[in-house]
């Protein structure tokens, strides 16, 4: 099979293309899936520059979001049969194979059928940033009805979920963005308030919208200043959720607890590296509330690149470009 292996740490060069046999199943409870598309996420560039979880095991195969369809099925798989259409978010990290391949395999309790109304290419786009989302927002903010949300880098992969989850809830949402192009799809999405960070104060224009409370959520995927800031634009008592560690002073802690605010931090990623099989079944079960949204219509995915499998480092060069508009995937044929 045609794969890309990230030979060792570095730029978007260390991805080279190379053919390998196709993987056996591990267990009898596995799958091996003839992949359609990997999806790209940012997580993807930050291992090839600097391996963070297995920076031992090189080569390796990057890649943890995927689609496809079952090519064989271990003898005790009961969930899918040969042909099905699945997705899934699996191995990617460095030890358990990725997704920049044309096969791979896991284990059945992690795989979740595809969203039969969109194409089963687009379907590698959504599970990392579905995930991150639900867990975010459901999960740590326990997000409800009537409630404003700010989020940040609204239009990027996790926020486009993101503001079409908290429009399923019932919030009211307000976002940021860099453009107009941007703020045009957030607020097709059923974003109320736009804010273009590069013009206006995010913190100031949230307190305005709120009445000078400040939002009883807020959903950071931009870390760094933005997070800091983002202190002063939570209400008091306030929930801020974060996909990012940024260091807190002394002085910001301070005026957290000052604010009684709750910081929580999202890493979906969590269950994958420290082996938790039933959080893996959960977040699964996330994935298949997810596939029945979007079957609905109530939710959906933008894609804005379709990449050839053997271009993965050109996908990587872009995504490292910074103010990416929805989901970039690797397609296999």
């Amino acid at each position: 099979m045609k794969a890309i292996l990230m030979t060792a740490a570095g730029d978007a060069d260390v991805l080279q293309g190379c053919d390998l046999a196709r993987p056996d199943l591990p267990s009898s409870h596995h799958l091996r899936v003839k992949l359609a598309a990997a999806g790209i996420n940012p997580l993807d560039a930050k291992l090839r520059a600097k391996p963070a979880y297995y920076p031992d095991q090189l080569p390796a195969i990057l890649g943890c979001d995927g689609s496809g369809r079952v090519d064989e099925a271990g003898s005790l798989v009961t969930r899918f049969k040969v042909g099905d259409a699945v997705f899934f978010c699996n191995g990617g990290l460095g030890d358990e194979a990725g997704n920049y391949a044309e096969y791979t395999t896991l284990h059945e309790e992690y795989c979740s059928a595809a969203p039969a109304n969109i194409p089963l290419q687009d379907a590698a786009a959504l599970p990392l940033v579905c995930i991150t989302a639900w867990e975010a927002l459901i999960e740590r903010a326990q997000l409800q009805s009537g409630q404003t949300l700010l989020i940040h880098a609204a239009a990027g992969g996790v926020g486009h979920i993101a503001v079409q989850l908290a429009h399923h809830l019932g919030a009211r949402i307000a976002v940021t963005v860099s453009d107009t192009r941007k703020a045009g799809l957030a607020q097709a999405l059923g974003a109320e308030k736009i804010i273009n960070y590069q013009e206006q104060d995010f913190v100031q224009e949230t307190l305005s919208w709120t009445e000078g409370k400040g939002a009883d959520v807020v959903f950071d995927t931009v870390g760094g200043d933005t997070f800091l800031k983002s202190l002063h634009a939570a209400r008091i008592g306030g929930k801020i959720v974060s996909i990012l560690a940024t260091p807190l002073s002394l002085a910001d802690a301070q005026l957290a607890r000052l604010r009684n605010l709750s910081l929580c931090f999202e890493l979906m990623l969590t269950p994958q590296v420290m082996r938790l099989h039933e959080e893996r079944i959960r977040q699964r079960r996330i994935l298949e509330q997810c596939a029945a949204l979007i079957e609905k219509g109530e939710l959906g995915v933008l894609v804005t690149h379709r990449i050839p499998l053997e271009h993965a480092g050109d996908a990587h060069r872009l995504i490292e470009a910074g103010g990416m508009t929805g989901k970039i995937i690797l397609t296999m044929d």
